[in-house]
């Protein structure tokens, strides 16, 4: 068994960050696992017709970088890929990626940690560090006969390109942030589209477009891009306002959406199929130009009828009618409570992370986990967000794992354990906290857990995350000193 100080794993945004801070600090003996073939977590895996991101490009990057030469204001998934793949080799990190390597055992046995992959490899670390994100495992519907249709399914995170749609009978199941995308372009290929919505989304204007040549070559000066990046995350950070408990923004928010539906969706009785009954925010906000006049095509049809059963030849629904259809599409989102997916991940009284957080997943910042020393997340529980950039909250934690690190290094301490109190009290806080916002107005949502907990998004600003994370607390943490 190989010997490491670190075994990351994943190499979406949040491992490759880890990754170069690691180097940063002078530490050379850590793996970066990746069960794929290459870099780019949720946007290698995600290649469907239309894919982007919905936050803009120069705040959806590394603040440390060198300024990418973005061609939008939101950025196509095929550049975001371009751009991670770009930093694992800018930044010396592809010595140290394992591809092919899927954990699925990782055991502390009071020292350190054993890891074990799918294909039989095995490392033991000081260190073990998550950073496989909550969009990486899609998530099919509960949907009686899923596994009977004769013709070509699959998810919108597995898109299959040999498929051809042209003129053919197209089913997507979802209208989420994957299919408001994904929508349009499929609209305009097949030869019919039937769209099943159990809910519609509230959907506000995408302010995108091309950057021009002048502002590419601008936006390559590093004091330019960053005064600009100020400024998008300036105002991203204001939309907090709404999600946090403000009335006023989420009603004017709201007639702008109203009035983007009626602008786009000139018949009354389509618009009132797509208009949502609940407040603004509870569910994620989309953004779209091209989602509404799709649905408006002669060739599409919008299906709010609830889905009874899938059959061999399409979809029927619970007012028996059968959808006859040559392929099924599903956009049907992720499992994002579940952290840690299959993987088995046991600290050294045998307890399981993953049985654990059955009743709920829990963590400190997100980023420690009480029982489980030298265990170290991203993108853990209730750091996601809805208004700002994830990559923004990466880097936050990141400063904080950091810090306990060189409190290790300065005191000898050989291993940190999260105090269980710390965690309780933590927990407690930001349960509060979720009760008094947007999120907590009666909607369903994927923000939920089984038992209707929210344990995916941060109930605050990015800017007091930030501030919580800038120094690492021993106060909060069992330590022990290491052996000679």
């Amino acid at each position: 068994m190989e010997r490491k100080k670190a075994v990351i794993v994943g190499s979406g945004f949040a491992g490759l960050c880890m990754a170069i801070k690691l180097r940063e600090a002078g530490i050379h003996d850590f793996v970066v696992l990746e069960k794929s073939d290459s870099v780019g977590g949720t946007w290698r895996d995600n290649h469907y017709p239309g894919c982007a991101c919905d936050v803009p490009s120069h705040l959806y990057s590394y603040s440390f970088t060198k300024p990418y030469d973005w061609s939008r204001k939101y950025a196509p998934a095929p550049e975001i890929r371009a751009y991670l793949e770009g930093v694992a080799t800018d930044y010396g990190l592809r010595p140290h990626l394992i591809f092919g390597a899927e954990l699925i055992h990782a055991e502390h046995d009071g020292e350190r940690w054993s890891v074990r992959t799918k294909d039989g490899r095995a490392w033991s670390a000081e260190l073990l560090i998550l950073g496989v994100g909550g969009l990486s495992r899609p998530a099919l519907p509960a949907i009686e006969g899923l596994e009977r249709f004769d013709g070509p399914s699959f998810h919108s995170a597995g898109w299959r390109h040999d498929v051809p749609l042209e003129g053919r009978r197209v089913g997507v199941i979802g209208t989420g942030a994957s299919a408001i995308q994904l929508v349009p372009p499929v609209a305009a290929a097949a030869g019919s589209l039937a769209l099943f919505q159990r809910t519609p989304p509230w959907i506000i204007p995408k302010t995108d477009r091309a950057f021009s040549p002048w502002e590419r070559r601008a936006l390559q000066n590093p004091v330019v891009a960053r005064l600009y990046r100020a400024f998008i995350y300036g105002a991203q950070e204001y939309r907090a306002i709404a999600f946090l408990g403000g009335p006023r923004i989420q009603r004017l928010a709201e007639r702008v959406a109203r009035k983007h539906l009626e602008a786009q969706v000139p018949d009354p009785v389509l618009r009132a199929r797509l208009t949502p009954n609940y407040r603004m925010g509870c569910k994620r906000i989309l953004i779209s130009n091209d989602y509404y006049p799709a649905l408006a095509r002669p060739n599409v049809e919008l299906v709010t009828d609830p889905i009874a059963r899938v059959e061999p030849t399409g979809v029927v629904t619970q007012d028996g009618k059968l959808r006859p259809l040559d392929v099924l599409i599903y956009s049907t989102g992720f499992a994002v409570h579940d952290y840690v997916g299959p993987a088995v991940i046991k600290n050294a009284r045998g307890q399981d992370l993953g049985e654990l957080w059955r009743k709920g997943a829990e963590a400190y910042l997100g980023v420690t986990v009480a029982g489980f020393p030298n265990l170290f997340m991203l993108v853990g529980p209730n750091t996601g967000l809805g208004h700002n950039s994830i990559v923004f909250m990466i880097e936050s934690q990141l400063s904080y794992v950091m810090g306990a690190l060189r409190h290790m290094k300065s005191r000898g301490i050989h291993s940190l354990e999260l105090k269980p109190e710390v965690q309780a009290r933590y927990n407690e806080e930001i349960a509060q906290r979720l009760d008094h916002t947007v999120w907590a107005t009666g909607c369903q949502s994927w923000y939920q857990d089984a038992r209707g907990r929210n344990t995916v998004l941060w109930p605050g600003t990015t800017l007091e995350f930030r501030s919580r994370t800038r120094r690492f607390d021993p106060e909060s943490y069992l330590s022990k000193e290491a052996t000679a």
